[in-house]
């Protein structure tokens, strides 16, 4: 059985960023059969509604749906399982996944702002599984005994994860990480990691489970004694 911990920052470029420094890549199911779908899709509209040929290329179209979900859900398991399996304690962003990728299209009176990028943005987020991945992380453990913590996101990419020092500064570009106070450099994604596992152990240490303006984590196990 494990006894580390670990924190996870989860992105777009990089599915997962750990804390001791690791990258997992991202599947992008979606990403890589857009153009097939679209292809199916602009022949689906060519054909008579609800005709038998309109039907035979529906299905076509659902089929390729479910291949991307499948390859999906494959592999975030194959991921979650192995992260389960080595770590006691987990600790990840509680992302409001439906929040984050509202359209910004906006109404008729009040156009959305850079309505395109966000699009863009939505599908990728989506394309990743972040919700079915921090799911499947939080039954795994369960299931192992070992514990996940959803800790607020709020500053986390701001925060020098050696002297805790908040600037929005800090953060040179989407990479690079500066403290402005002591100087620190490190990979922006790992030291946002970092500040991740340290919110975990205080929500674990905190009296009842549980901090002020944090959720609630689930149950602690036996391990939790043994946590690193």
């Amino acid at each position: 059985p494990s006894k580390t911990a670990i924190g996870l920052d989860m992105g777009i470029s990089k599915l997962l960023t750990t804390s001791n420094g690791q990258y997992i890549k991202p599947k992008n199911s979606f990403k890589a059969n857009q153009v097939k779908l679209a292809k199916l899709q602009r022949r689906l509209s060519r054909k008579v509604l609800f005709s038998q040929n309109w039907k035979k290329q529906n299905r076509k179209i659902q089929k390729l749906h479910s291949h991307i979900a499948n390859i999906r859900h494959d592999y975030l398991h194959k991921i979650t399982t192995r992260i389960s399996k080595s770590h006691a304690m987990i600790a990840c962003e509680d992302l409001k996944v439906a929040n984050m990728s509202k359209s910004a299209s906006g109404t008729v009176e009040n156009k959305g702002r850079q309505v395109k990028a966000k699009s863009g943005l939505n599908r990728s987020i989506l394309d990743q599984g972040w919700g079915m991945m921090v799911n499947m992380l939080e039954y795994k453990q369960q299931w192992r005994g070992g514990l996940l913590i959803k800790v607020n996101p709020r500053y986390t990419s701001q925060t020098c994860s050696e002297c805790q020092h908040i600037a929005k500064e800090n953060r040179q570009t989407q990479s690079k990480f500066e403290c402005v106070k002591c100087d620190h450099k490190a990979n922006a994604d790992i030291n946002a990691a970092k500040n991740i596992l340290s919110a975990g152990h205080a929500v674990l240490s905190a009296e009842g489970g549980c901090s002020k303006g944090r959720p609630l984590k689930q149950k602690t196990s036996d391990l939790r004694e043994k946590v690193a």
